[in-house]
């Protein structure tokens, strides 16, 4: 069914699909309930894989389409989303150049500017600008355009994936296609899936889950932790892009109001900013199902996951997946964070 939801947007293919659907049984046993499960969205290739190799299969879809041969985008230092589109590039042949914004302060340097996702730009070979305010999406956008236009100066043909949610979610057409193939694997496997949980940041993958899931008929709930900013600025953020993804399948009659759940409880004091929650997760993650998270999306939650648990928010015979978007190179860019004695399960 989602091939005849987006088969009308121009896509190449990134990702190693389908990703694995998985249960934790130790993790579930540990917390007491409820039946856990994992939708392996770290597996998805593409430079040590992550939830963007989905995404960027439209927008690079879209800038093939126009025939482009330079693609541009902006993030964080530590950005999964800078290192899988540097990675397309380099694998369909076209050129790239990305913009990092300084977002996060206070990180030991010789581990938040060299390792992680930083070496993996230097080891793709792309040129790097840099912007230098972190929380400013237009701002970002507006050099990238200044950016292209070098481009264009030089007869080049640049295609920009933006930041600001002003533009049309294309990204989060990859997850309106992974919750088909979620739901098939549930229904392979003889479960029903009474909850999603995510990491909400730009909202693409938290748009186009949610669409997704509402445009299958599925009213499975979808709980977005955090990691950027408010609960009230992400859940205005995520309403406007999940009705901007269904008005991109023409679905958005199935979008009301009370579909967007989002907490901060588990963001502490701002993006990439570890918090005492997020190193327990890590570590329990890692200690009871040796699944890796990271310390800036996936991490904060898999906190939130757990805090939810603890507070006794689901059912003990709920089913609960935990959507994995990757993320894992920047663990290394915060080895000075886990210095500590490790929690033990």
């Amino acid at each position: 069914m989602a091939v005849s939801l987006t088969a009308k947007f121009p896509r190449v293919t990134l990702a190693h699909a389908p990703t694995p659907l998985e249960p934790m049984p130790h993790l579930s046993r540990l917390l007491g309930g409820p039946k856990l499960y994992v939708k392996r969205d770290d597996c998805t290739g593409l430079f040590l894989g992550g939830n963007k190799a989905r995404q960027l299969e439209y927008y690079f879809g879209a800038a093939l389409a126009e025939g482009a041969d330079t693609v541009l985008t902006t993030g964080a230092v530590q950005s999964n989303h800078a290192r899988q589109t540097a990675a397309a590039a380099r694998k369909l042949g076209l050129g790239c150049e990305i913009q990092l914004e300084n977002r996060v302060s206070g990180m030991a340097p010789e581990y938040y500017n060299l390792s992680g996702n930083v070496l993996l730009y230097r080891l793709l070979g792309v040129p790097i600008h840099t912007y230098p305010v972190g929380e400013d999406e237009e701002g970002a956008d507006a050099q990238l355009e200044g950016i292209a236009a070098g481009i264009r100066d030089r007869g080049g043909k640049p295609y920009i994936i933006p930041l600001a949610a002003r533009h049309p979610p294309l990204g989060a057409l990859g997850y309106v296609d992974a919750m088909a193939e979620t739901l098939e694997q549930a229904r392979a496997q003889k479960i029903e899936i009474d909850a999603i949980v995510l990491p909400t940041g730009s909202a693409a993958t938290h748009a186009g889950t949610l669409a997704g899931l509402r445009a299958l008929g599925s009213r499975t709930k979808v709980f977005g932790i955090c990691i950027r900013r408010n609960a009230a600025l992400q859940s205005e953020r995520v309403l406007a892009r999940t009705r901007a993804a269904a008005k991109l399948l023409g679905t958005e009659h199935t979008i009301g109001n009370a579909d967007v759940w989002v907490t901060d409880d588990y963001l502490g004091p701002g993006y990439g900013l570890p918090t005492p929650g997020m190193m327990e997760a890590t570590e329990l993650a890692a200690q009871t199902e040796a699944l890796l998270v990271d310390p800036v999306y996936t991490g904060k939650a898999m906190a939130g996951l757990i805090g939810l648990v603890r507070k006794g928010h689901f059912k003990p015979s709920d089913t609960v997946v935990f959507l994995h978007t990757g993320g894992i190179p920047s663990l290394f860019g915060y080895q000075a964070v886990f210095g500590h004695e490790p929690v033990r399960p």
